[in-house]
């Protein structure tokens, strides 16, 4: 745990890429393979399994110590994390060490044994004790650690193509390789690291997807590099990015998110089957009904379930839209030319013959100004922009510049007033950054109609802070009701109707486009322009 909990200190504590990456070979080099497998799981997000929730661990904090509650609220209100707050306290109740000791578990002794043996003890008070045994023999830093550990809410400023460097350049292996091996299942232990490090061939599962090849945003270098007759040019769908495996006569369909989501379609996986042996397609879910593609929050309302009943299959059609074919004949095309993949992805959708499983249309443009046009009508196709793709272009490993673009429509917007106010998490845990905007009623009321977090400026987020603490008329526990003064426009990717909320509406993506303080509570947007825009019609500007 000391050895990981300097690489936690190390990276938190950098903005350096280059200091990040050493920081990780250090690491690596000297650490047993169960802990480096472990550390690359964590750090990669692919496992991180909650023990205990964040409740559980405050109450056994609070009923061991006597620790009041207000006081831990109000504590709890200032910092905005519970792991962190628990540390914190820990220390300054002499509960944890000032240095590390001698005694050190490693981390896999920790993810493996002692960690999920905590959520074994039934005995509430043994329980609190066990705990708070740990805290004394760890210091500040190594608490925080644990307490994220066990609430399954580990995380720390470092990408996954990071982690996929830092073990590739010290092993001396590609980078597409370690990122292949680690997609799909991927298992702890000694055994799992050396097959992800060795330099031999290893035998990848049947069900093991490739790397998903990702798009960056369109930017002025695109538009500088663009001749039409050399990309590939498709919608781009608000849908469910997805791969399906059809191998050794079985059948899988994976996220972009590496999780196996073959149980949620019923309805496709009949259709996959008929693929040739030695197949994989990539492509995009969605509901497809009557021709017709359905908002995202109906594709959400088929997520996660273990039996999907018929009448769900029947209102809520799974569609798919086949993109590109990464394996044909069970041979990896991932480097031929997108344009023959294109034309055998073709040939295979085809030959399925069904009405919910399509090949992407194929757009074509003579200028810049014809892109830019055929964007702007991408929600009228039901899309929410373009794609571009080079068609000589192989199929990356994650995103590379140039390859791949994502040109999207501007977003929906609307004028909202601020309500509510949150203070946020980590180091913006003592700063309200957590808004909740409200649109006008019928009734000259205020209704809350979504939240968001991102899209001011450091300035910015410092002099609002200061208006909230000033302008707070009530509190519920860590949410602040300020005055209603003032506008922001928010910006959204998509608009549908909602039963869940008061507003009646629910936005994908909101997040704040401007500060409005050129506007009155007054001017801004009502719910009936939010139905102008949820019926097709955009505001007036």
């Amino acid at each position: 745990m000391k050895t990981f909990a300097k690489l936690f200190d190390e990276l938190d504590s950098t903005t350096s890429t280059n200091e990040k990456v050493d920081a990780l070979k250090k690491y690596f080099a000297v650490t047993d393979p169960e802990d480096s497998m472990w550390t690359i799981l964590l750090l990669t997000g692919r496992l991180s399994k909650r023990v205990l929730t964040s409740r559980t661990l405050s109450h056994l904090f609070l009923t061991s110590t006597n620790y009041p509650p207000w006081l831990f609220a109000e504590s709890y209100d200032h910092v905005g994390d519970t792991a962190e707050t628990l540390s914190l306290l820990a220390h300054s109740l002499n509960l944890c060490r000032e240095i590390s000791g001698t005694k050190d578990k490693s981390l896999a002794l920790w993810m493996e044994e002692e960690i999920p043996a905590l959520a074994q003890i039934e005995n509430e008070t043994e329980q609190a004790e066990r705990l708070l045994e740990w805290w004394r023999d760890l210091t500040y830093q190594e608490v925080f650690i644990l307490n994220k550990l066990i609430t399954g809410a580990f995380r720390v400023g470092v990408s996954e193509k990071l982690v996929i460097r830092a073990v590739a350049e010290i092993y001396e292996l590609p980078t597409d390789q370690i990122a292949h091996r680690l997609t799909g299942n991927i298992r702890t232990g000694k055994e799992a690291f050396q097959n992800l490090v060795s330099k031999e061939v290893t035998e990848i599962g049947f069900s093991q997807p490739y790397p998903f090849c990702l798009a960056h945003p369109w930017n002025e270098r695109s538009e500088r590099d663009f001749t039409p007759e050399r990309w590939c040019i498709e919608w781009k769908y608000d849908g469910i990015r997805a791969q399906v495996i059809r191998r050794e006569k079985q059948l899988w369909i994976w996220s972009r998110g590496e999780e196996q989501i073959t149980e949620s379609f019923p309805d496709l996986a009949p259709v996959f089957m008929r693929l040739p042996d030695g197949t994989v397609v990539d492509g995009e879910i969605l509901v497809y009904k009557e021709g017709s593609i359905l908002p995202f929050q109906e594709l959400q309302k088929r997520l996660g379930r273990k039996k999907v009943s018929a009448a769900v299959m029947s209102e809520r059609p799974a569609g798919f839209f086949a993109y590109d074919c990464l394996e044909y004949r069970g041979q990896d095309i991932r480097q031929k030319p997108l344009r023959e993949r294109k034309e055998i992805l073709k040939s295979l959708i085809e030959k399925l013959e069904h009405p919910q499983v399509r090949f992407s249309s194929l757009l074509s443009v003579e200028s810049l100004q014809d892109l830019e046009e055929l964007r702007h009508t991408a929600r009228e196709n039901e899309a929410e922009g373009l794609m571009l793709k080079l068609w000589e272009g192989v199929y990356s490993v994650g995103r590379k510049t140039g390859n791949w673009w994502k040109h999207k429509v501007d977003p929906l917007t609307l004028d909202a007033v601020l309500l509510y106010a949150q203070s946020g998490t980590g180091r913006r845990s003592n700063l309200y950054t957590d808004y909740t905007f409200a649109l006008w009623n019928e009734n000259r009321e205020l209704i809350p109609f979504a939240k968001a977090y991102s899209g001011l400026n450091q300035t910015e987020i410092d002099e609002l802070d200061a208006w909230i603490r000033r302008h707070t008329k009530e509190k519920f526990g860590p949410v602040r009701a300020v005055e209603p003064l003032h506008v922001f426009e928010i910006g959204f990717e998509g608009i549908s109707p909602s039963t869940r909320h008061k507003s009646g509406i629910a936005v994908r993506f909101p997040r704040i486009l401007r500060w409005r303080k050129d506007k009155k509570p007054e001017d801004a947007d009502t719910l009936e322009t939010a139905s102008e825009l949820l019926n097709g019609v955009r505001k007036d500007e």
